[in-house]
């Protein structure tokens, strides 16, 4: 009997087949790809904005007062004469700025905290959990008034305010991935090899953990652009900045007589919340295992 070809499986031998890609597994989702676009058009506006807006956006009269969105404006203007579009630029970047660095330290805080309670258990834990759930029963958004209002309406605080706030959910799931890890067998052989605590916590657990902090995360961006715009609204956003929440703070008077000055803000904050979700959607099926191991 001949040996089997070069290249040929053994008898009973069955291949596995191919591993679907990260990108066939997220386009799956027609929506989370739908909300990955927008979210690539609002990103590329806001980098280059500068490049884009035809006025400054704190220019005074740079057109007739209320004028009705058209050719020159094509959002109209504010009750000053400011382009709302070149304004509405300007503010979606403040307005992600804030998201996206009130997203990155409270992910940053709530890993450390969870890490931690996750990882030593027992009166750490306990600790650190009964802190979590301290800030978890607080009213986030009232608690956020009193923070910028008491240090001040500057960008730095109302992203540090965020940041203070947003944390506990992170700090949740990153215990519970902590309680799930931190029995396997490899942290067992890096802890005989004679790794130290920190070097367990964060070289070889964390990287096992990152998957549903990476989804939180995300959706985090979006719950943060929609806390600064409430307190924007409520006259608390920095007025040195011109951010979406500020101009529907400061439209609120003309709103009826010129709808597309609060319209086109609105929109926008809608689109970009909206598509971080779906985007934060589109990334779950990527990163679950069942979505990985089929």
């Amino acid at each position: 009997m001949s040996a089997p070809a070069p290249g040929t499986p053994a008898a009973g031998w069955v291949e596995e087949p191919p591993r679907p890609s990260l990108w066939r597994i997220f386009a799956l989702n027609r929506m989370s790809v739908l909300g990955l676009a927008v979210l690539g058009c609002l990103l590329v506006l806001a980098v280059f904005g500068d490049a884009i807006v035809p006025f400054d956006p704190e220019k005074i009269r740079a057109g007739p007062r209320m004028a009705s969105p058209g050719a020159v404006h094509l959002m109209g203007t504010d009750d000053l004469g400011r382009d709302v579009f070149s304004r509405v630029l300007a503010g979606l970047r403040i307005s992600l700025i804030v998201g996206l660095s009130a997203a990155a330290v409270s992910t940053g805080i709530g890993i450390v905290v969870g890490s931690f309670a996750g990882y030593f258990g027992r009166l750490i834990d306990d600790l650190l959990m009964r802190l979590t759930e301290v800030f978890l029963v607080i009213p986030r958004f009232f608690l956020a008034i009193m923070l910028v209002a008491f240090f001040g309406a500057h960008i730095v605080n109302i992203i540090l305010a965020i940041a203070l706030l947003s944390w506990p959910e992170i700090a949740r799931i990153v215990r519970a991935e902590f309680l799930s890890l931190r029995t396997r067998q490899f942290v067992d052989a890096a802890r005989i090899a004679g790794c130290g605590v920190l070097v367990l916590m964060f070289v070889e657990i964390l990287p096992n953990a990152l998957a549903p902090v990476v989804v939180a995360g995300t959706l985090q961006v979006g719950q943060a652009m929609l806390l600064e715009a409430g307190l924007s609204y409520l006259g608390l956003g920095d007025p040195s900045q011109v951010s979406l929440g500020i101009m529907l703070q400061q439209a609120q008077q003309i709103m009826r007589s010129a709808w597309w000055t609060t319209a086109f803000p609105g929109l926008v904050i809608f689109l970009a919340v909206l598509s971080l979700n779906l985007v934060g959607d589109g990334l779950n099926d990527v990163l679950s295992p069942r979505s990985r191991g089929r």
